[in-house]
């Protein structure tokens, strides 16, 4: 708590005031940087207590501005597992935000798509989650001010934020395929049986983070949306071997069609 005090403490000092919608931005997934009028941005070994992404995909810097007349404050990078972070320094940003006045979370990740109906570089939607993370951020001493000792998580996806989100694809005539995302540890990629496990365990898409962070948002009662760029496709039949590279690229052509989405919801907030 006390480096949650300071690192809030620090932001402020900086201008970092009054932000109203956080966004988490995944593997290649920049883009929506563009559409943000700067104010402020510090890279994160400047913040006190902050994690440093160590995925060259990840820039690693936190912005605070405007998109669409809306304050925002935006995590280029995020933090993974497989880095060696444990879920509370994972987490630990989306107190921050929470500390310094969002109401409403935006994320984004790159994932496989278990679902063989989707395709890579569509999008979906997170309507639910699987965890198979060995850890939770939730683990140890609970801060009643933050949240109950057992957050309930029947919606752990804003039903509201959703909705919006159906309505912008329709009218912006953006596919947004919707499902339930499975997190692994990684950072190996899976083999054929554990693709076919997730997929008889109910998942849509398989990937390496977003979860932890739904599950803080929820318990300190913040609105959180996630959407995933699907990057390849998990067919363990037909599978073939992936290299970052192809993960990137895939993101990429997908990239203007997710910040077209998450801009028009931030306008619509």
């Amino acid at each position: 708590m006390e480096n949650l005090q300071e690192t809030v403490t620090y932001l402020k000092s900086e201008g970092f005031n009054e932000p109203v919608i956080g966004i988490v931005l995944g593997t290649g997934l920049g883009g929506l940087v563009s559409e943000i009028e700067i104010i402020k941005s510090i890279d994160y070994d400047k913040i006190p207590h902050f994690p440093v992404s160590t995925v060259e995909s990840h820039h690693g810097k936190l912005i605070y501005g405007t998109i669409r007349g809306k304050m925002v404050l935006v995590m280029q990078g995020r933090f993974h597992y497989y880095e060696g972070y444990n879920m509370k320094e994972i987490t630990f940003p989306i107190r921050v935000m929470k500390l310094l006045g969002i109401q409403n979370l935006l994320i984004s990740n790159a994932a496989g798509a278990i679902n063989l109906a989707y395709k890579k570089s569509s999008l979906m939607l997170l309507t639910d989650h699987i965890n198979l993370y060995p850890e939770n951020p939730l683990r140890g001493k609970n801060w009643e001010d933050f949240g109950p000792r057992f957050p309930d998580m029947s919606e752990p996806y804003s039903l509201k934020l959703n909705d919006l989100l159906r309505t912008i694809s329709n009218e912006q005539n953006i596919q947004l395929h919707e499902g339930t995302y499975v997190p692994v540890t990684g950072p190996n990629l899976e083999t054929k049986a554990e693709y076919k496990m997730i997929r008889l365990l109910g998942g849509d898409a398989v990937g390496m983070s977003t979860v932890p962070e739904v599950i803080v948002a929820r318990h300190m009662n913040l609105p959180c949306c996630a959407i995933s760029v699907l990057t390849d496709e998990c067919d363990p039949e037909n599978l073939k071997e992936v290299a970052i590279e192809d993960i990137l690229a895939a993101a990429a052509v997908a990239e203007p069609q997710l910040t077209k989405l998450y801009t028009e919801l931030i306008t619509k907030l």
